[in-house]
């Protein structure tokens, strides 16, 4: 196993200390202890294989699942490769579209980039001054965009770690108000739509010897909905989910949002309720202790299963005063098609509005192939994308407007068509 040894010096032990320090600039909490441990783990255990010791480490380093993603491309780019920095530096050399296109970057493996160089990207190289001097670039201003608006775009899962510390604090400051809804009820004061109160009226004459002093008029009372999130952690949608709890968060808990009450539910291979954890105010305590309590992140998906339990054991307690259903999600299930459909047709009776919010619609070529997508979609009411902080902007420009459906007109026909 000599090909581990990435330090010159050949010494296992320093070169599991670095690892750690790498691991601990990723995000992982990982102190001195973490690090003895893995030192004497490696030396009791022994390996003859790449895979013995990378279960070793991962044994000691890593506790929960969503840090496992980033363990894995650390772990790939340190152990495996001994020109690792050069590997590294061209992740974080800014380069020119168009001259030299980017190839799509893995998941995790920017901030696995960062951790590897302490955060701290190579200077560029300094371009030799033009010899005819005389010679002008045209720059059209228009076209350039700001880091922050390109920061609105930029898939989630291919944030670095101060790309995703600065995300968090956009979806801090969105919103995502809802419009009142009329009810047939009536209630005393004027406002749109007010009537003359007859009982009201009379009432109050009995008090002035019959004489009618004043009309008193009554408006259609408004009653506000209920917000509810059903969202996919599972392995192939755990930093999206993360990232939208962090959102739902915000939502939660800012006043005048309009919602009367805002429920979570989280699943993977199976449903957990967290909304007593989104009252939490600070949201990484909040956001822990919904992780501590749903034990399926970064696992398999069972959509349909997940979304049966819900309307089973949920839909009549948190589904009333005309809610609106989130549903993030990619749609790739594990559960059979007719017990996702039954389940999803069900759940949109049971709602005002269902939406999908679903990440795979970055790309512009997606189309409708897995079987569970081609089950969910004709019971929604809007299909959007869910991948970037301009997505949820945009969610909530369009959420209290019933006409909108997002691209699922698109995709349903090509679902008629194929």
């Amino acid at each position: 196993m000599a090909d581990l040894a990435v330090h010159q010096d050949g010494k296992l032990s320093q070169n599991i200390a670095h690892f750690a320090r790498a691991l601990r600039r990723a995000g992982l909490p990982i102190g001195p202890s973490r690090v003895i441990e893995a030192v004497r783990a490696v030396a009791l255990a022994g390996f003859s294989t790449r895979m013995d010791f990378y279960w070793t480490l991962q044994a000691v380093f890593v506790s929960r699942p969503e840090e496992r993603e980033v363990f894995d491309q650390i772990f790939r780019l340190y152990w495996r490769d001994p020109q690792f920095l050069e590997h590294m530096m061209s992740f974080m050399i800014p380069q020119i579209k168009g001259a030299q296109e980017d190839r799509a970057a893995v998941a995790a493996e920017r901030r696995a980039a960062e951790a590897l160089l302490d955060g701290k990207a190579p200077a560029p190289p300094e371009l030799p001054e033009a010899q005819d001097q005389g010679q002008e670039l045209e720059i059209d201003a228009s076209a350039t965009v700001s880091a922050e608006e390109r920061l609105k775009t930029l898939d989630f899962e291919l944030m670095s770690l101060a790309e995703m510390a600065e995300a968090k604090r956009m979806l801090a400051r969105l919103s995502l108000p809802v419009q009142p809804l009329k009810t047939r009820r009536m209630a005393v004061g004027a406002g749109a739509g007010a009537r003359i109160d007859p009982r009201a009226t009379m009432r109050a004459a009995l008090r002035t010897g019959g004489e009618v002093m004043a009309l008193h008029p009554r408006a259609p009372k408004q009653r506000w909905p209920n917000l509810v999130v059903i969202c996919d952690i599972s392995g192939s949608m755990a930093q999206y989910s993360r990232m939208v709890l962090h959102f739902l968060h915000a939502v939660a808990n800012q006043r005048g949002q309009g919602w009367a009450k805002v429920h979570a539910f989280t699943f993977g291979t199976r449903l957990t309720n967290i909304s007593r954890h989104l009252q939490h105010r600070d949201v990484d305590a909040a956001l822990k202790a919904a992780g501590a309590e749903a034990q399926d992140w970064s696992g398999g998906t069972r959509i349909g299963s997940s979304i049966a339990a819900f309307n089973r054991d949920w839909s009549r307690r948190v589904l009333g005063q005309g809610a609106v259903v989130l549903l993030i999600t990619d749609g790739l299930d594990r559960d059979e098609t007719g017990v996702l459909e039954a389940a999803m047709a069900r759940l949109h009776l049971s709602t005002r509005r269902l939406i999908w919010l679903n990440p795979l619609l970055r790309w512009d070529g997606f189309a409708p192939r897995a079987a569970g997508v081609m089950a969910m979609l004709p019971h929604v009411d809007s299909f959007r994308a869910g991948h970037s902080v301009a997505s949820l902007q945009a969610l909530g420009e369009v959420i209290s407007k019933a006409s909108d459906v997002g691209e699922k007109a698109r995709l349903m026909q090509m679902l008629t068509r194929g």
